[in-house]
């Protein structure tokens, strides 16, 4: 069985993944899971929603524009997906 722990240390990964896909010069070493990830990665609003789409289009995940909000952070982006585990794969 698989800890909650790992499962957010899955997600995590693949949500960086996404981030380095979409954002290439992002630099991630300073990353603070608790901070806006728009504002630390420079990210603007078409980033932003090429990471939504990255979601649907890899793991046919939906995030519906009212849920935009809680992917702000690392942190709330893996509590997010955290639900949908199951389609991130091993």
């Amino acid at each position: 069985m698989v800890s909650e722990e790992e499962k957010r240390g899955h997600i995590r990964g693949k949500v960086l993944e996404i981030i380095v896909a979409v954002a290439p010069d992002a630099d991630l070493t300073n990353l603070k899971d608790g901070e806006r990830l728009r504002d630390q990665l420079d990210l603007d609003s078409m980033d932003f929603l090429d990471i939504v789409m990255e979601l649907r289009k890899r793991y046919q995940i939906e995030v519906p524009k009212e849920k935009y909000t809680e992917l702000a952070t690392l942190n709330s982006t893996v509590d997010y997906l955290l639900q949908q585990y199951e389609k991130f794969g091993q």
